[in-house]
């Protein structure tokens, strides 16, 4: 073997090496890329998760003032009904009251 083909044989192990080098290099390139690509993907889907929790959220509150409102417009309507049934009974007891107070009334 001369000095042109141990040169050679060098170059070649040399070159070897480099592609090696290389193919390691875009191997982990391809990595990265699919890495960055789910996180990509992943941080897409947390923000449709998002958008979708803050929407229900937005119809949840107005569900809750609507039930709210829809309390108080009872809590007004029962106030009132126990107003007049207060008022009714006190005409009742007022009438009766009045039957039993009246002198003329024959039993």
């Amino acid at each position: 073997m001369n000095l042109s083909d141990k040169r050679d044989d060098e170059n070649a192990r040399r070159l070897d090496a480099a592609v090696a080098e290389l193919q390691a290099a875009v191997a982990q390139l391809e990595r990265t890329v699919a890495d960055k690509l789910e996180d990509e993907v992943s941080s897409a889907e947390l923000e449709e998760e998002l958008a979708i929790m803050q929407d229900d959220r937005s119809r949840l509150a107005l569900d809750l003032d609507a039930a709210l409102a829809r309390q108080n417009a009872l809590e007004r309507s029962r106030d009132e009904v126990l107003r007049r049934l207060e008022a009714a009974s006190e005409g009742v007891a007022a009438a009766l009251g009045a039957v039993s107070d009246d002198p003329g009334r024959e039993d």
